[in-house]
């Protein structure tokens, strides 16, 4: 079976990761991602560490599939080019600051003059409307902005940035769900729509706690460390020799929990319904690890697991990367080099599919212009359409 998004053409001006991690979504997805960068210098992140054999890993792990071409899209000849490009792509994806593509003449309203059909993706720090749309931006702006650190780390300590770059992943996703959504609609009337994805707008977004307890309580939320604000037991305990989780979300698994721990604390007013236990959360605390403390890890996550109770170790990179369970969802691939040989490991595709590849390993990532000589001949090759 073809791969869903087989016969898509995408034309990626994008950089670094916001816009980049999308496009890695349709090329993981079977489309034909063809990466517009800069002569000479190309995307930021090939100059990004670690590096092997003189590349980039961090590039590789986010471009991985896709095609190079180096195009000036202030030169006459590069224009011509890209204006061919143009011509047989479904979408267009762009995280330059807003006005820099209509200098171009390659704005949406001209764009989508000439090329009805096509796509057009935007995702940038504040997005295209507002008093700060020109702006820059990068991740640790936006979580800064965006209330996310304000609700990371503990309590009584300076904020901390999410070790993940969520401002520009989720950003991505978000542009990935609507490039989705203006295809669907496409179908219907044929014609493409622009999608305007802002890096700030999409921290907001995910807020879902914290904005619901700012609406009702007038109170912003501050940093809980590991646990959830609005339901308890939900965050780390200690063993006799470390950490792990139990995450008891209603009252049926705080039930089974107590039993689990031989406490008698259920049917106990303080700790008999969520909004209880939240009140009584630091109490709740300190009477679970009274009983934790006296084994390790590994036993409370056999016997809590057992006992069908949300639960894990607190895992390390290399850790997860070696979970059986990870594995066996071919969530760890390789990324080959320009021989077939692996040549770094990549995360996989979390989307599992029916009839579709979910393959062990991807393209390599590409040299900068490094499918120029491909991507002409593609042109040269098209016989009518897109």
């Amino acid at each position: 079976m073809p791969m869903p998004l087989a016969d898509l053409v995408v034309l990626d001006l994008t950089h670094v990761l916001a816009g980049p991690f999308a496009s890695m979504t349709f090329s993981d997805m079977g489309a034909k991602v063809i990466k517009v960068e800069r002569p000479g210098s190309g995307d930021d992140t090939r100059a990004f560490p670690p590096f092997k054999d003189g590349k980039s890993a961090y590039f590789a792990a986010i471009n991985h599939g896709k095609s190079s071409i180096a195009l000036d899209l202030k030169a006459d000849g590069d224009r011509a080019v890209f204006e061919r490009l143009l011509s047989r792509a479904d979408v267009l994806l762009e995280n330059y600051r807003p006005g820099v593509m209509d200098r171009l003449g390659y704005g949406w309203d001209s764009l989508h003059a000439e090329h009805p059909h096509l796509i057009y993706g935007s995702v940038s720090g504040f997005g295209h409307t507002g008093p700060d749309a020109k702006r820059p931006a990068y991740d640790m702006v936006v979580q800064a902005r965006g209330g996310v650190m304000s609700i990371t780390g503990e309590d009584g300590r300076e904020p901390v940035r999410v070790g993940a770059s969520i401002g520009d992943i989720v950003a991505g996703m978000y542009l990935a769900q609507g490039v989705l959504a203006a295809l669907f609609d496409r179908t219907r009337t044929g014609r493409g729509r622009r999608i305007d994805v802002s890096m700030l707008d999409s921290q907001l977004a995910i807020l879902e706690h914290a904005v619901a307890i700012t609406s009702v309580t007038g109170k912003a939320p501050g940093p809980t460390g590991a646990r959830h604000p609005s339901i308890a037991p939900f965050e780390t305990f200690h063993a006799c020799d470390g950490l792990f989780v139990i995450a008891a979300g209603n009252d049926a698994l705080f039930e089974k929990l107590c039993v689990a721990l031989n406490l008698p604390l259920a049917d106990d007013p303080r700790f008999a319904t969520n909004p209880a236990r939240c009140e009584n959360v630091r109490l709740l605390k300190r009477l679970i690890e009274a009983v934790t403390l006296d084994h390790t890890r590994a036993h409370w996550i056999a016997r809590l697991t057992a006992a069908g109770i949300p639960t894990g170790p607190i895992q390390s990179v290399d850790e997860v990367m070696k979970d059986p369970q990870i594995l066996s969802r071919n969530m760890v691939v390789d990324v080959l080099d320009r021989n077939g040989r692996q040549a770094y490991k990549a995360a996989g595709n979390p989307i599992k599919m029916s009839d579709a590849e979910d393959r062990t390993s991807r393209a390599p990532a590409p040299d900068l212009d490094g499918n120029r000589g491909e991507i002409l001949r593609w042109l040269d090759g098209a016989c009518g359409g897109r």
